[in-house]
């Protein structure tokens, strides 16, 4: 009898291993997410005063999921402004857009698939930070408030430690009387797109 009961609890033992091990392992996002955004890139439209550019996109996001469900986002992306054709004044010339730092807070809303591939919904608010350029009209650093709302879709490896996300957002950005002419004056409206590599550093 006591050899009965060591063999079924030593069985025992290994089966709640084993499950525990895989759930642990098991793809999906973890408790702390980081996000590392190599690249991507962010366009403006085109408004009544300003005209439309685009900027290449790089920063990073750190997560905390509550559940499986919902999770709370802070992300911080610089935007670096590449040579383009701008429409300005009445005139098309060849020159950088403007280099920005973006912030923001989000709600994350992710599907319960239980499954590698994970689609989402996301929004929130934060700020936008326009650096100097004086070949733009740009003789100042503003501040802007900004909103967000977007999705995408994460997938995670068989290990549950690291997986890939591409991500889209459409921005608006606040306008403010006191600022260039250039990018502003006037409620903007963006796309910005990325693709990123999660790191699960709490599973």
């Amino acid at each position: 009898m006591t050899r009965f009961i060591v063999v079924l609890f030593t069985g025992l033992s290994l089966v709640s291993a084993s499950r525990a091990y895989a759930q642990e392992s098991a793809p999906g996002p973890g408790t702390v997410e980081v996000s590392v955004i190599p690249g991507g890139g962010t366009f403006y439209t085109t408004g009544d005063r300003g005209p439309s550019f685009g900027n290449y996109n790089l920063g990073g996001a750190l997560a905390y999921n509550v559940n499986r469900i919902f999770g709370i986002e802070g992300e911080v992306a610089g935007t670096l402004g590449v040579p383009q054709d701008l429409q300005f004044g009445g005139l098309t010339s060849n020159q950088k857009g403007p280099n920005q730092l973006n912030y923001s807070g989000n709600l994350v809303v992710s599907a319960p698939t239980r499954k590698p591939v994970v689609p989402y919904i996301t929004g929130g608010i934060g700020g936008l930070t326009m650096f100097k350029r004086a070949n733009l009209g740009i003789n100042s650093t503003d501040t802007f408030l900004t909103g967000d709302v977007g999705g995408g879709l994460k997938w995670y490896a068989s290990n549950g430690r690291w997986g890939v996300r591409g991500d889209y957002r459409f921005i608006a950005v606040r306008a403010n009387d006191t600022a260039p002419a250039f990018f502003g004056q006037e409620t903007r409206y963006g796309h910005r797109v990325y693709g990123a590599v999660i790191i699960n550093a709490v599973r």
